[in-house]
């Protein structure tokens, strides 16, 4: 029987799937210096993650027996993947079951901060019964999304996502990604199931970024080290633009962040990830006009159903059950 362990755990829809093929699945969960360990001894031939856990060369050499491991979400970052390949192992993950979750995230960080909506709820708590007037002219001057432009930095799925739900808004979107064109968006209409195409051609980032309102980050990590949006960057944008990042940290660098912030800038941001996780920096995460999030963009139990089928789907195949 073969043997996997679901380190970060899995959702019940994959583990039902797996046992029902035949397949023996842990879930519990081992501590990153134990893991090699655990993996020899048990004989998992298959190891699943989300981003909690690396699968390191080192672990991979200690481990001749894996034949697969799976990321249960879209990027790679977590695993060496050369070196996995290298060896043999097949490495795979669930680019498609996220991306509504992560979009739809990513809009909840528009509206907060659009709507003060990260500093009014907790102003509110400290003072909304003795202060109520006061709070409510502070918060009173929030904008629309409905006919602003939205600058998606990466095109792929989740971007596409974004795009979809911004052009349902009333949005303007505009788009940059090195390997894509253009793409041709279908939005459904639930109601009647109509679906209305809408051709999207991408930019430069640089025409990005002097055009667009918001801007929101899909890029699987740093460019040869550097940070995507840096000092540069934000002296190109507008003033008064908001920026959300559910994509990786470090991709926005967080020194220059800050500045543009406490500068007027930008009017906010929006972060459910960090360059420093599961330990990112204090004055990030009590800034006035930062919303954050602890890296919750494929949390919900749609997504992590999805991700869980396609993973177990993968390994059915693989193993030809």
């Amino acid at each position: 029987m073969v043997k996997i362990l679901a380190n970060d755990g899995i959702d019940a829809l994959g583990k039902e799937m797996l046992e029902k093929a035949g397949f023996s699945i842990q879930t519990n969960k081992i501590a990153q210096d134990q893991l090699a360990e655990a993996i020899l001894a048990e004989g998992y031939e298959v190891v699943l993650v989300r981003s909690a856990t690396k699968i390191t060369a080192q672990i991979i050499d200690a481990c001749p027996g894996i034949k697969l491991i799976g990321r249960a979400g879209v990027g790679l970052d977590n695993i060496d993947v050369r070196h996995a390949e290298s060896k043999g192992v097949k490495v795979f993950n669930t680019p498609a079951a996220s991306s509504q979750s992560v979009a739809e995230l990513v809009f909840a960080h528009l509206f907060s901060g659009v709507r003060f909506l990260q500093d009014s709820n907790y102003q509110m708590r400290i003072a909304g019964d003795t202060s109520f007037n006061e709070l409510k002219k502070n918060y009173s001057a929030g904008i629309e999304l409905q006919g602003k432009t939205i600058g998606i930095i990466g095109f792929g799925r989740i971007g596409q996502a974004v795009a979809r739900m911004a052009v349902g808004m009333g949005m303007t979107v505009i788009a940059s990604d090195p390997f894509i064109s253009e793409v041709t968006l279908n939005l459904q209409l639930a109601q009647t199931g109509q679906e209305i195409p809408v051709l999207i051609k991408t930019i430069t980032v640089d025409d990005l970024m002097a055009q667009s309102d918001f801007i929101s980050l899909h890029v699987p990590g740093k460019i040869d080290g550097k940070s995507v949006i840096g000092s540069d960057e934000f002296k190109k944008m507008k003033n008064g633009v908001g920026l959300v990042n559910a994509a990786r940290g470090g991709v926005i660098d967080e020194d220059a962040l800050l500045q543009a912030l406490d500068q007027g800038k930008l009017a906010f941001c929006g972060l459910d990830v960090f360059e420093n996780e599961p330990t990112p920096r204090t004055d990030l995460l009590k800034h006035p006009k930062i919303s954050v999030t602890p890296h919750i963009g494929a949390s919900t139990a749609e997504a992590q159903e999805r991700i869980a089928a396609e993973l177990a789907g993968f390994i059915i195949r693989f193993y030809g059950k």
